[in-house]
């Protein structure tokens, strides 16, 4: 019915077309006017095909791709619609001769049996087996013309990848720097304070004349060097968890779920890539320290799993938590994790509602 509809409409607008053919400026107005009836009849077959084929096509980049596909999905409209009439005129037929047959009521002066029904059996179901097929091929040419004529061109996709990759690798050189100052500042106002105080502690030790105070020192010391110790692992497990390497991306994440109080579920039923493991690992690892130092949170829940994407699987992470919300998606910590996600051309968004719940949610393709 849609298709016979987006007929009537094409064709009212090429009789419009006809006697203003020869000029260019009444052609112009009248496919402008158009423009409006065309759009609608676009958003319907947008939402069918969102609907009944799963295909999420984006608007037509302009009218005349409008037109265009409008005029082939009519054409694949009315080849779908003569399929299903001869799949039900020969449903019917199927019924009539098993109604003879069981009535005992002729056909054209001849009775229907039994070996009658017998010999249209084969070819009754080879027909249906063509007519199956004619749907299953209308099915794919409609995922072709909404692929074709829906949304930008070939050269226009091609100059938002372009576009999209530069933009990205501003994000990574940006990331790499803001990580890079980050690290000098844990370095500087840590690591290197208490190195500090540990040639202090060492140093009035060695000029101590008693030898009680020089052993408490030196006692004093030792502890500031294992503090110094943790420092030192703390930020190149920042820099890059060795856990991913020698225990795997659960292992990794079960430890930062126990040192939180973060409940983990994990369904990956094969490793994913290295960089896609590095990345889920850093979204975690940095959504439930914001959620414990900032939002006071008391329930955070983690979940990681495949799911199938566009093209491929996805590595999908969800990071809730119960704290008082309010996070900013724009602040140093989460705009750098959105970075790293769109490095990997995945998706980062993040609902943080003023009392809570936040939900930090990222996709990362696995290929």
């Amino acid at each position: 019915m849609l298709a016979l509809a987006e007929l009537g409409a094409l064709l009212l607008i090429g009789l419009a077309l006809v006697p203003v053919a020869a000029w260019r400026r009444p052609r112009r107005l009248v496919l402008g006017a158009s423009g409006p009836m065309v759009a609608r009849f676009t958003i319907t077959e947008r939402r069918r095909l969102r609907r009944w084929f799963g295909v999420d096509a984006p608007a037509p980049a302009t009218s005349r791709a409008a037109r265009t596909y409008l005029t082939v999905r009519c054409g694949v409209g009315l080849l779908a619609g003569g399929i299903l009439l001869l799949l039900a005129w020969g449903l019917v037929m199927v019924g009539v001769m098993f109604a003879s047959w069981l009535l005992d009521i002729p056909r054209s002066g001849d009775r229907v049996t039994g070996l009658t029904i017998l010999s249209l059996i084969l070819p009754g179901l080879v027909l249906l087996y063509l007519a199956v097929q004619g749907l299953v091929g209308v099915t794919g040419l409609e995922r072709w013309a909404a692929a074709r004529y829906l949304g930008p061109s070939r050269t226009e996709a091609l100059e938002r990848r372009i576009e999209q990759l530069a933009e990205s690798r501003a994000g990574v050189v940006d990331a790499v720097d803001a990580e890079r100052r980050r690290i000098e500042r844990d370095l500087h106002d840590g690591v290197q304070q208490r190195l500090v105080a540990l040639g202090l502690l060492l140093g009035r030790a060695r000029r101590a004349t008693d030898p009680a105070r020089a052993e408490d020192l030196l006692r004093t010391a030792h502890e500031e060097s294992q503090g110094v110790l943790a420092d030192l692992r703390a930020v190149a497990w920042r820099v890059y968890p060795t856990a991913l390497d020698t225990l795997g991306l659960e292992e990794a994440l079960t430890a930062v779920a126990e040192g939180s109080g973060a409940t983990l579920e994990f369904a990956v039923d094969e490793p994913p890539p290295q960089p896609v493991a590095t990345a889920v690992y850093f979204v975690v690892a940095e959504a439930v320290t914001n959620a414990v130092k900032h939002a006071a949170a008391g329930r955070i829940r983690i979940v990681v799993r495949r799911e199938p994407g566009g093209d491929g699987d996805l590595l999908r992470v969800r990071i809730r938590d119960d704290g008082a919300g309010g996070a900013d998606p724009r602040g140093g910590g989460l705009s750098g994790l959105h970075r790293r996600v769109a490095a990997l051309d995945g998706r980062f968004s993040v609902t943080s509602p003023a009392g809570g719940p936040t939900v930090v949610v990222a996709d990362l393709p696995c290929r």
